[in-house]
């Protein structure tokens, strides 16, 4: 099995829904993005993924969330944009073109992060 990863940033302001603290205030994050992909099989040039198309399939997602406000962007209305449900959201739009991702992480700091993926 073969598994590649890219990483990409994003910087946006939120607040978290339905919490009780600090992050329910507006704040703003650097964000990482790690993006991973697997498979079995390599093509004629001997790559699973190309990195470059990964990342540009990548950025024009995270193009959309740059520098906005996330609890304003109709992609995100109604749900409590944490790193969790951002993770998730950016999964399943690669999804509907890289069949190949296993996994989406977020870093909200560089010590915490949050992981989506399916089973």
């Amino acid at each position: 099995m073969f598994e590649v990863k890219v990483e990409s940033h994003f910087s946006a302001a939120h607040h978290l829904l339905n919490y009780n603290g600090k992050c329910e205030n507006p704040h703003g994050h650097n964000w990482k993005v790690e993006v991973y992909a697997e498979g079995e099989e390599l093509n004629e040039s001997g790559i699973l993924i190309d990195f470059k198309f990964l990342k540009e399939e990548l950025n024009k997602i995270l193009d959309r969330l740059d520098h906005y406000d996330l609890n304003t962007l109709e992609e995100l209305k109604g749900i409590s944009p944490s790193s969790e449900n951002i993770a998730k959201y950016i999964y399943i739009q690669l999804k509907e073109t890289i069949p190949q991702i296993t996994k989406v992480c977020v870093w909200e700091t560089e010590r915490a992060r949050a992981t989506y993926y399916a089973k």
